[in-house]
């Protein structure tokens, strides 16, 4: 008798889709640039109408090498919660998992998420080309 098998749509570890977050701070922020397995952005700030854009192969190529280095499945799933007043949190979220930027187990994405923050923005920086 064959045995059952389960298909999964995002194999663990992919790391996309992948959804960056930037919450609190003295300024308030309210970011979230959610990347799908298209390499399309979709950015949304508070105050600000949300726009998709087409990150460049090579931020995107970086990304996902990062991702595919986090251990996900041993992360929680659970949004972080804030560590004092005005406390800024950059949150980073797949495969169903969530972790705070500073957390060692998603080390690998650090230098790529700030550069993701900074190049899909309002308006997008050269390396996110706005569709």
């Amino acid at each position: 008798m064959p045995t059952a098998s389960v298909t999964q749509s995002t194999p663990v570890g992919t790391g996309l889709p992948l959804t960056v977050s930037r919450t609190g701070g003295f300024a308030g922020f309210d970011d979230q640039v959610q990347i799908g397995t298209d390499g399309v952005a979709t950015v949304s700030k508070r105050g600000k109408e949300t726009i998709r854009c087409k990150l460049d192969p090579s931020l995107l190529t970086t990304i996902t090498t990062a991702a595919q280095q986090v251990d996900w499945a041993s992360l929680a799933a659970t949004k972080p919660a804030t560590k004092h007043p005005d406390d800024m949190i950059v949150a980073v979220s797949a495969n169903g998992k969530t972790a705070r930027i500073e957390d060692p187990a998603v080390k690998p994405l650090t230098a790529s998420v700030t550069k993701l923050l900074t190049e899909a923005a309002i308006p997008p920086g050269p390396l996110c080309k706005q569709l």
